[in-house]
């Protein structure tokens, strides 16, 4: 069975244009192939297998966004009060924080993102306003209050 990626609207879009972004790369790296091919012996070419690593990383990537592509799930932005992957979640203990539960792929708790498979993403799934969620983190359990979900 192949595996779902839930994705919202932004990721797939981001994802898309990252696709297309290395895709229009790979006739850069087939340029540095050709180039450093014509530096002669290719068993002592640094440049030539920097090149071939260069393109060998750029394939292996465009492989896994063209299958993320083929097997997303695309999130549906609902209104609800339980807590589900496409959830903006805004939590209090002390102080207030905001969280958008996405999939793994889109992940990027810098940006607020937590995935719905991370400790935290984990313990918010299904909960309502007004819960508490007690969360285990390598810092320790941390409770948090649900204020509102979004």
């Amino acid at each position: 069975m192949k595996k779902q990626y839930h994705l919202t609207t932004e990721g797939k879009t981001e994802l898309e244009a990252e696709l297309a972004e290395l895709i229009a790369k790979r006739s850069e790296i087939a340029e540095k192939i050709a180039n450093a091919r014509d530096y002669g012996d290719l068993s002592e070419n640094a440049e030539y297998d920097a090149a071939r690593e260069e393109q060998a990383m750029l394939e292996s990537r465009i492989a896994e966004l063209e299958d993320i592509l083929k097997n997303a799930d695309i999130i549906k932005p609902t209104k609800s009060s339980t807590i589900k992957v496409g959830s903006t979640v805004h939590l209090e203990n002390g102080k207030k924080v905001t969280y958008k539960v996405v999939g793994p792929v889109e992940a990027d708790p810098l940006e607020g993102k937590i995935s719905n498979e991370s400790p935290i993403g984990a313990a918010l799934m299904g909960k309502k306003v007004g819960d508490k969620v007690s969360i285990v983190t390598p810092k320790g359990h941390v409770e948090y209050s649900i204020e509102a979900v979004g």
